[in-house]
């Protein structure tokens, strides 16, 4: 019957979403999405009756991140949003079904009046203050006991956002990106960002505009936590996306430099979304930075700690690379040269795959495999270089002249970023390559044909495994 109470939990969530959507089409609205306070809500009421009630336009002034996290947080209401954009209607899931809900709905606008004028009250004084003058507070912040003060942390971070603008667009990108990253942490300084934690970076970005920052500036101030989940947007523009950068390698250089490395399911500092996030910009925005580039430009000299925080990207990367689809011998033959530069790695896959479906691809990743462990076999190390006075049987004679005629293509290929053309080259290889196996002893008595015939194994596999290992691609 009517109002009756809804036992099942999923049953009643359906109920209210269909009310929700119901109430707030009749004005012409749209209720905010939230799962997790629509779960909340549902766990609260037993008989989901909705009412509507309205706030005083002037609060609108205030931005509506501010109002809308009022709203949710301490009183549980579904803000409505008309083209995205707050407007001073909210929806209330009630309890009870009063013939009159004039006075539960004015009971509820009542409750909400105060919370939206604290909202007010931190934003207009928050605006008394730049963001600039704030910066001198960070000193008093510890950022981590081991590591210092927001203040000192910021400047870390300027730096090494300025050295990546300088990088990527010279003077005028390194002056911003030095100057935002300077300000990204001033908000939390912030009544607002005090009160809503989760408001940081987003207030920032208002406050930069009202003291008349560039747009990049105050773009740069919110995005630099972004991506902040898996599937987030990347910063919006250059300047966001040099600290972005910083920020996250400072993180992870600094957490790495005290011994902060994650354990099983600890992660407390948020590494791997870190690294994750690091790996999306690099990649998805196809930036010419190299990792040892970046190590560098964060000051990061100890090579044990480069040696624990490359793996630990390259690990992320391997698994995010699983997760979109390509295969385990796909990812281990790219991710196990560590290529430097990581914005390469999706030319490599699509090298690898092509390369993969080649008649020859099978027997070359084969012998591929076979000359590594020769390699690593032999005594000394072996340097990649052929006499070919030294070269006595046809098939190692074949093998250097067929060699000549196909690095030079594979590895004009290769500088020129067609990593799919510089595998398919090796393709001529696979006959020379079985004759020489089936013909020649490598292993040969005579200490200088040996060493020769090694040095003709070396300068193959060089010139096979640039794009990626191909070895791991045989079973």
């Amino acid at each position: 019957s009517e109002g009756a109470v809804i036992a099942g939990f999923a049953a009643r969530r359906a109920e209210i979403e269909k009310q929700l959507k119901t109430a707030a089409a009749k004005e012409g609205l749209t209720p905010i999405e939230d799962d997790a306070l629509l779960d909340e809500v549902t766990g609260l009421v037993e008989r989901p009756n909705l009412l509507s009630c309205r706030f005083e336009p002037e609060f609108l002034d205030v931005p509506q991140e501010c109002l809308i996290l009022t709203m949710k947080a301490n009183q549980k209401y579904f803000p409505l949003l008309k083209d995205g954009r707050l407007t001073n209607q909210f929806l209330v899931v009630s309890n009870i079904r009063p013939a009159d809900p004039s006075a539960v709905i004015g009971g509820n606008e009542r409750v909400v009046r105060p919370r939206l004028a604290d909202a007010k009250f931190f934003f207009d004084q928050d605006r008394k203050k730049s963001l600039a003058d704030r910066i001198p507070g960070l000193a008093k912040v510890v950022y981590h006991n081991k590591l210092g003060t927001q203040g000192e942390r910021a400047q870390r971070v300027a730096a090494i956002a300025s050295t990546i603008g300088q990088q990527l667009g010279g003077e005028a990108l390194a002056r911003q990106a030095d100057q935002a990253a300077l300000l990204s942490k001033a908000d939390l300084l912030t009544d607002m960002v005090g009160e809503f934690p989760e408001l940081q970076g987003i207030m920032g970005r208002y406050y930069a505009l009202h003291d008349g920052l560039p747009t990049e500036i105050a773009d740069a101030i919110e995005d630099h936590y972004k991506p902040r989940f898996a599937g987030d947007e990347l910063p919006r523009g250059e300047v966001g996306l040099c600290v972005a950068l910083a920020d996250k390698l400072q993180t992870l250089a600094d957490m790495f430099g005290i011994g902060q490395l994650p354990t099983g399911d600890k992660d407390p500092f948020a590494l791997r979304r870190h690294a994750l996030g690091m790996i999306r910009m690099l990649i998805e925005r196809d930036l010419p930075l190299d990792l040892m580039w970046l190590f560098g430009a964060a000051k990061l000299v100890d090579a044990k700690v480069v040696e624990q925080l490359s793996e630990f990207i390259y690990e992320r990367l391997a698994g995010s690379l699983r997760e979109q689809g390509y295969s385990a011998l796909e990812v281990d033959a790219v991710v196990g040269l560590r290529p430097q530069r990581l914005g390469d790695i999706p030319k490599r896959l699509a090298a690898v795959r092509a390369f993969a479906a080649l008649p020859e691809a099978a027997s070359l990743a084969a012998a591929n495999k076979r000359v590594g462990n020769i390699l690593k076999k032999a005594e000394d190390a072996v340097a990649a270089q052929v006499d070919p006075a030294l070269l006595k049987e046809a098939a190692e004679i074949a093998l250097n002249k067929a060699l000549d005629s196909v690095k030079p293509a594979a590895d004009a290929a290769f500088e020129r970023g067609d990593y799919t053309a510089s595998l398919q080259a090796l393709a001529a290889l696979k006959a020379p390559v079985d004759s020489f196996f089936d013909g020649v002893m490598v292993n040969a008595e005579d200490a200088q044909l040996r060493a020769n015939r090694l040095g003709l194994l070396a300068t193959l596999h060089q010139a096979m495994n640039r794009v990626a290992d191909l070895s791991r691609l045989s079973a």
